[in-house]
């Protein structure tokens, strides 16, 4: 008999993924080129060649036992280094290879935070729309996720409602910029208030409130639009990053952990997450990915290739009658359905075999998400397919 927290975690396992999984059906059912999977937010663009290069490199060249051999739980300390380096040179800061944890992913970076910070009882807010495994991430450590309503008229984060929902119990307070569903990018505003906030809360409860900001998407954004890098304006702020998107590596599991000196009980802090990173069975993050993070540090994927994508399915559904804002960042549309039957709308879109995914997962009915990093082709075909369906609703 499997336990009582593991049968409401699959009762409620991940809607995106099970409509990934119906979408290969649906593919060998009827032809991948007939199928608009808009589930998953997998990168369609190739990994820059400097990382396959590398790859090679290191394991034709490295010592076997020195690239697989066990390191520090942090990881390797000059990977570390580097990684300090580069955000030093990008954003100003100064952090050295101990305020890096290199880590399998943000995922595991989150609940490498999460494990570290979480006593049972204590919350964690979220603004909703928000990515659907945090309330599965604070759970797993006996936490409480607190959702801030959403402001469907911006997508921007509540503050009025989020200072009124900070007790003496809450602990992080996450903030995913560019959004994941939204593709809302926080402005520099919105982040300054945002400490100011927390700063005062801090004062009047004598506790230490964390900012966890979740970075996966940080690279993706369009225009001349900035990701204000929180360290910056808030002390008490840990970073978790993720390659998957920036160098479509999301099978490879390899990312970052930031923890400035400056944040509350620094030491105990950055000694915790490292033995939590060796508890929660990481033990560290993997030996070859980490080399090769050091070897391509300065690399990009092609954003342009999302950017047409973006524009392209925007004015398309705008045309088609649908209401939706256009992204700034990541590589997600969030659509407004034409009833508050996100559910229904979803079932709707699955007879032009249309695959998206309801906002409720998200903690937004009233939505769907529409990942747009696919082929383009792909784009290009579903309109016709959107236009049908915006038809049934008389759009």
């Amino acid at each position: 008999m499997i336990s009582q927290k593991m049968v409401a975690l699959v009762k409620g396992s991940s809607v995106i993924r099970a409509m990934f999984e119906e979408g290969k059906k649906m593919a060998a059912e009827y032809g991948a080129e007939n199928v608009y999977d808009f589930s998953l937010g997998n990168p369609n663009v190739p990994a820059p060649d400097a990382v396959r290069e590398a790859i090679i490199d290191i394991v034709k060249n490295e010592p076997p036992l020195k690239l697989h051999g066990y390191m520090s739980n942090a990881g390797f300390e000059d990977v570390r280094a580097t990684v300090a380096g580069s955000l030093n040179e990008r954003f100003g800061t100064s952090f050295n290879e101990n305020n890096i944890i290199m880590t399998v992913g943000a995922a595991s970076g989150l609940n490498v935070t999460f494990k570290t910070l979480l006593n049972p009882g204590d919350e964690v807010i979220t603004f909703a729309p928000y990515f659907g495994e945090y309330k599965n991430y604070v759970i797993n450590y006996d936490g409480v996720l607190v959702e801030i309503s959403p402001d469907t008229d911006t997508f921007r984060p509540n503050l009025k409602e989020f200072e009124e929902k900070i007790t003496a119990k809450t602990k992080c307070v996450i903030v995913n910029s560019p959004n994941n569903p939204t593709g809302v990018v926080y402005s520099e505003a919105t982040i300054k208030e945002m400490a100011g906030i927390l700063e005062s809360k801090q004062k009047e409860y004598g506790t230490s409130i964390y900012i966890v900001s979740d970075e996966p998407y940080r690279e993706l954004v369009y225009g001349d639009i900035e990701v204000p890098y929180i360290t910056k304006y808030y002390r008490n702020t840990i970073v978790g990053y993720s390659y998957s998107k920036s160098l479509s590596l999301p099978g490879e599991r390899i990312g970052y952990l930031v923890i400035p000196s400056g944040v509350d009980d620094y030491s105990d802090v950055f000694a915790a997450a490292c033995v939590a990173t060796r508890i929660l069975g990481y033990v560290n993050a993997p030996s070859l990915m980490q080399r090769v993070i050091k070897e391509c540090i300065n690399e990009k994927t092609d954003i342009s290739y999302y950017d047409r994508n973006r524009i392209t399915l925007y004015e398309g559904l705008i045309k088609a009658g649908f209401t939706c804002r256009k992204p700034e960042g990541a590589f997600y549309l969030f659509m407004k359905t034409p009833t508050g039957d996100d559910k229904e709308f979803v079932a709707a879109a699955k007879k032009y075999n249309i695959l998206v995914v309801p906002g409720s997962s998200f903690g937004c009915p009233g939505y769907v998400r529409i990942a747009y990093c696919v082929a383009y082709e792909t784009i290009v075909n579903s309109l016709p397919e959107f236009a049908k369906l915006a038809g049934d609703y008389g759009l």
